[in-house]
């Protein structure tokens, strides 16, 4: 249902009668009754995939007052890498927008409109990267999450917190969808609506909350300091990130897991496809542990099973026979500040 509320309130002013309470360090917060949030309070916004459409969006975002609450949307395990496939913003007085990035080369335009405007995030560190790629960086922030934390809440995932301070269910059943898929279902526009839907008042909630417990002043020390770190270097040799390494205890089969982790790289790169879709990581360990030498060989190996491993299967094993030939080992280990 639509949530209603009260005359005269917004989405996060106390509701008559509360029923539920909250003690987060000392400070007891009155929660009202759960009320399931499942559609947007201006109904679900048309999704923004033209430039004009993108010029109305900036305008409008930039003509709001406040904070802008904002998130992303990934195809994590479908696609290669973790770019935003959707960016969600809401701003009072300008609504909510629902952004397709793909068809632009960036969304500059937009970081322009939020010149000066801090940025609500749940879990900034997720969306910044991928934010970040599309020519958008915040010039202030306040992470829910980080900010949940610091207030001592016992669970910070986004809805739970809104749940606890607002008393509204938010749905999660879309957060693991290929955001990639075109058209977008509505259910899954009506998710990503509500994903920012109460941003601001959970903001205002929170806000509360650190600075009766004497907090405030430290969270935004926090949140400035995200923003100074910058995004995280590459890791070196991001192929260790490989699931299972630990069972390689050879340097001549770890060299194997690379040079296969290498190749399917390139290949998922290629493909716009999640590595994984292509060969598993337990795959990738259990022929770096057998070396096989045949084709056959290699499909026997647990994991190398399906359309890709068997049409690709010459390229995996030129990967296993390259790594037998090697004098140039990979460390069993890197060193610790590597």
């Amino acid at each position: 249902m639509t949530p209603e509320y009260p005359e005269n309130t917004t989405a996060g002013d106390p509701v008559a009668d509360p029923t539920t309470h909250i003690k987060v360090d000392g400070f007891d917060s009155h929660v009202p009754e759960i009320i399931d949030l499942d559609t947007p309070r201006e109904g679900v916004p048309v999704v923004i995939d033209t430039l004009s459409g993108l010029e109305r969006c900036a305008a409008a975002i930039a003509a709001g007052t406040g904070p802008a609450g904002v998130d992303a949307e990934r195809a994590s395990g479908f696609r290669y890498g973790q770019r935003a496939f959707l960016v969600q913003i809401r701003r009072e007085g300008a609504g909510t927008w629902l952004i397709d990035p793909e068809p632009f080369e960036n969304l500059n335009i937009i970081n322009d409109a939020l010149r000066g405007v801090e940025w609500i995030l749940h879990a900034a560190s997720q969306d910044l990267p991928c934010l970040s790629e599309l020519g958008m960086w915040p010039d202030k922030l306040f992470d829910t999450e980080l900010a949940a934390r610091l207030a001592g809440l016992p669970r910070v995932g986004l809805a739970a917190v809104i749940e606890q301070l607002l008393g509204f269910g938010l749905a999660k059943e879309h957060s693991a969808a290929d955001w990639s898929t075109r058209p977008l279902p509505e259910p899954w526009l009506r998710y990503a609506a509500l994903d920012v839907e109460v941003l601001a008042e959970l903001r205002e909630e929170l806000i509360e909350l650190l600075e009766a417990d004497g907090k405030l002043e430290y969270a935004e020390q926090e949140f400035a300091g995200i923003l100074a770190a910058g995004l995280s270097a590459p890791r070196v040799d991001p192929w260790r990130k490989t699931s299972g390494l630990h069972q390689i205890r050879d340097r001549r089969q770890l060299a194997a897991v690379r040079e296969l982790w290498l190749e399917r790289d390139q290949l998922a790169r290629k493909r716009d496809v999640a590595p994984g879709r292509l060969i598993p990581d337990s795959a990738l360990v259990a022929a770096a542990k057998a070396m096989p030498t045949t084709v056959p060989q290699l499909l026997a190996t647990k994991g190398f099973h399906g359309r890709s491993a068997q049409r690709e299967a010459p390229r995996w094993l030129r990967c296993i026979t390259n790594a037998r030939t090697l004098t140039d080992l990979p460390p069993l280990h890197l060193p610790t500040n590597a």
